[in-house]
């Protein structure tokens, strides 16, 4: 059995219960009873029409909760008599649901939740192991979220820098537990981009795939972090690189450039290169340049410092940085980097072991102790 394909029919069975008078939050939770019982039944008694065998047990299951909630009676005088068996309607309500759950009074955290429950259809179990929190803590989360945008009705166009944010914060979060995020962030990417006409989406779904087609050789096999200029090259997936660029190229084509877009088109230019020494950081800078006249965004300024210190020497890149905030998320790294391509090799060793005390991460904090203990042991030599 297909469990993404039947994941794939979520946003529709929702947006149907829906529209039949049932509350966000209630339809929410019918819909993911239903998916449990198709795991049950469909491997022995698949169904001929899969979404209309879920909007059937979904709206039963709904039915059953509505009436055994005394407190819930006014709700019965939405429910209209249960349609005859037969095709259900083939609307696609996979936009709707991804800009109600990012609605502006979600928390980031809370309308990813939301969002891989309504629009991935994965289980409150699945993202908590995603997210390494208690099932519990997860469900509350996602109550509460459901709750807040129960009722909810959009009559002018969403927010679709919101959505996308959403799935970045997905996609980035990469692989952990049972499921694996940055797939899933791609799989909804391609969905939210086929539906609606914006090249934002597309500029999203071209950076993912680029992104992804470096997942092998970000690791070293003992789980050790891979920058990029010492990435195997011979082991990014091409066929995804080709595939984002193209999408990246149709989507700069229609002129409306966003932020999505240019980041990957820095992301094309990384990828393009076949040697970290071939790499057109002149460009990149260049891009790096629109991303902040677009978003003028303190972290797209501190990338830029580091591809200045490349297309422009380590001391351009350090002039750059200087007009930046010190407490930005690895600042202390960059510095490090770029002292280091300067050859002032006891400032940049200082300055690695002060970012891995600040390192986000595990993986980025042995990284930076590593660095940090290299140099001091050639400057011992």
């Amino acid at each position: 059995m297909d469990e993404a394909l039947i994941r794939g029919l979520v946003p529709g069975v929702l947006g149907i219960l829906v529209r039949r008078g049932a509350d966000f939050a209630a339809a929410e939770d019918a819909v993911q009873d239903a998916l449990v019982e198709a795991m049950r039944v469909w491997p022995t008694d698949p169904p001929r029409d899969p979404k209309g065998w879920l909007v059937t047990v979904a709206r039963r299951r709904f039915l059953d909760a509505v009436r055994a909630d005394a407190a819930r009676r006014r709700r019965e005088e939405l429910i209209t008599e249960e349609p005859a068996p037969g095709p259900v309607t083939g609307a696609d309500d996979t936009l709707w649901l991804h800009f109600l759950c990012a609605h502006p009074s979600l928390t980031p955290s809370s309308a990813v939740a939301l969002t891989l429950r309504a629009v991935g259809g994965l289980s409150t179990r699945q993202i908590a192991r995603a997210y390494l929190v208690p099932e519990a803590t997860m469900a509350q989360r996602i109550s509460r979220a459901k709750r807040t945008v129960s009722g909810a009705r959009f009559d002018r166009p969403g927010d679709v820098a919101t959505v996308l944010r959403v799935l970045y914060l997905i996609f980035n979060e990469g692989y952990s537990g049972d499921v694996d995020l940055a797939a899933e962030a791609i799989r909804l990417t391609r969905r939210l981009a086929a539906a609606i006409d914006h090249p934002e989406p597309a500029g999203l779904l071209a950076l993912m795939l680029i992104h992804h087609a470096r997942r092998a050789a970000r690791t070293a096999p003992d789980g050790g972090l891979v920058p990029l200029a010492e990435q195997d090259r011979g082991r990014w997936d091409t066929g995804l690189i080709a595939e984002g660029v193209g999408i990246l190229q149709a989507a700069l084509a229609r002129d409306r450039l966003g932020e999505f877009q240019t980041q990957a088109a820095i992301a094309a230019l990384h990828a393009d290169a076949p040697t970290v020494e071939e790499t057109d950081w002149v460009q990149i800078v260049e891009w790096y340049d629109e991303l902040v006249r677009l978003t003028d965004s303190p972290i797209a300024r501190l990338n830029r410092a580091v591809a200045v210190g490349e297309a422009d020497g380590p001391r351009a890149g350090l002039a750059a940085l200087a007009d930046l905030d010190e407490s930005l998320p690895r600042h202390t790294a960059v510095a490090a980097h770029l002292h280091e391509r300067d050859g002032d090799l006891a400032t940049a060793a200082r300055l690695y072991a002060e970012a891995a005390h600040k390192a986000p991460n595990l993986a980025e904090r042995d990284h930076l102790t590593r660095r940090a203990a290299h140099l001091n042991n050639r400057r011992g030599r």
